[in-house]
């Protein structure tokens, strides 16, 4: 069932790489809605990070919702690899490739929710013919490479006019980059509802003592559904 409450999807990018498995099971246990993991290539994006192994390897690890965020070029060969590898949404970036509009068929083919994502200089108008095939709009509010990135601003203008775009098609608006109890209300009130975070959620916190994952994710929530009318 769709719904437009707010979701917290912490990024592992942020976690301990020695204790993936472990993290998924801690994040979830102090509340995380869904696990977004942050896939790039050291092409596309300036960083090098996780492949579908890895992927598979968690999946076990993750009860609810494997968020898949490739920041990757070409992608269209890499789609089944991740879908197979047991992603739930598969996102993919309309500046990744010519034709993004095969991309996200390719993804709704594999049988996955299919997510597109806008980098900070692209305009809200490049998903205006896509809206009605995606599950899943991404708006970077970093520039996509690293995590840790201070918040963009800008992009609250629009991440506003694309819920206006969105109107009542049962399409999720995530936001991605810098979100914290700061920066979680001024998206969540123009009509944001998936918001990734990475260090915000992990700061405090390890696998051992996994209870500063559960406050930290708490108060983002918190922070976000209290501009929500």
């Amino acid at each position: 069932m769709f719904d437009r409450s707010i979701k917290i999807a912490p990024s592992i990018l942020a976690a301990d790489f020695a204790n993936f498995g472990a993290e998924c099971r801690a994040i979830e246990a102090q509340g995380a809605d869904w696990v977004h993991v942050d896939v790039m290539d050291g092409h596309f994006v300036p960083n090098l990070t996780f492949g579908p192994a890895m992927c598979a390897a968690i999946r076990p690890h993750i009860k609810g919702v494997m968020d898949v965020h490739l920041m990757i070029s070409p992608v269209d060969v890499y789609l089944d690899a991740y879908a197979q590898a047991g992603a739930d949404v598969i996102t993919a970036h309309v500046e990744a490739g010519p034709h993004i509009h095969r991309t996200l068929q390719a993804i709704r083919a594999l049988g996955k929710k299919t997510g597109v994502a806008l980098n900070p200089g692209t305009p809200v108008e490049a998903v205006a013919e896509l809206l009605d095939m995606v599950d899943l709009v991404c708006v970077m509010t970093v520039n996509p490479g690293f995590g840790g990135q201070s918040f963009i601003e800008s992009q609250v203008a629009k991440i506003a006019r694309l819920r206006q775009m969105i109107g009542d098609r049962p399409i999720h608006i995530e936001i991605d980059g810098g979100i914290t109890v700061v920066t979680a209300p001024l998206v969540s009130a123009v009509g944001a509802d998936v918001l990734v975070a990475g260090s915000a959620v992990f700061k405090g916190g390890s696998v051992d003592n996994p209870a500063p994952y559960g406050s930290n994710i708490r108060a983002i929530r918190a922070a976000a559904e209290a501009v929500v009318g």
